[in-house]
């Protein structure tokens, strides 16, 4: 019973630390980037790659944003790695994309990209290429999302770490909770839900 109190107290403390601000920055970049008639490209890898195609359905259907996570076409990706590398398949596959400076970079990573430790190079090399076609890099990151803080031109958003053993449950975790306060936000939201 310990570890699952102080898995749900580090819950509590994250919310209770998260930048408030900074999420309400980062819905009036997403409301930016669909009345401009952008495009919305959530890049993840492991879990935060479930969480990109989760995030995708809820941008379209709730916020009428036109949303892609590469990591969807199942076919295209082990074909690039298998031909090209692990490194390049996002980065490749937004060039086809024909990613523009209208558009934005959704990054969901724990680490956020790390060239240094061979970790993520594939989110490294598609941010590099967003910002040289000047789209718009956002992040909900873990707290050593560097790279990503680093090159972004928008805003990234780092989930609150409080405890360096659970940092990669709880960022991938609060990447959920992040983005359905974003597509349940009233100036975001455009259709009901259900339930």
């Amino acid at each position: 019973m310990t570890h699952i109190k102080n898995f749900l107290n580090q819950t509590i403390q994250i919310a209770e630390k998260i930048d408030q601000k900074a999420m309400a920055s980062m819905v009036d970049y997403l409301i930016k980037v669909r009345e401009n008639a952008g495009r919305l490209f959530i890049l993840g890898v492991g879990g935060s790659a479930a969480n990109a195609s989760h995030a995708v359905n809820d941008f379209r259907k709730l916020c009428g944003i036109e949303a892609y996570a590469p990591t969807d076409n199942v076919s295209e990706l082990p074909a690039r790695t298998n031909d090209d590398g692990w490194e390049t398949v996002f980065s490749e596959w937004l060039k086809v994309s024909k990613l523009s400076k209208k558009d934005a970079v959704l990054v969901f990573s724990v680490g956020g990209g790390n060239i240094a430790m061979n970790v993520s190079v594939n989110l490294v090399n598609a941010l590099k290429y967003s910002k040289e076609v000047e789209a718009n890099v956002l992040g909900v990151v873990g707290s050593y999302g560097d790279f990503t803080n680093q090159i972004r031109s928008g805003l990234v958003f780092f989930v609150p770490e409080v405890n360096a053993d659970t940092i990669k449950p709880h960022t991938e975790a609060f990447q959920a909770v992040i983005w359905h306060c974003f597509v349940s936000h009233p100036n975001l939201q455009i259709k009901d839900t259900k339930w």
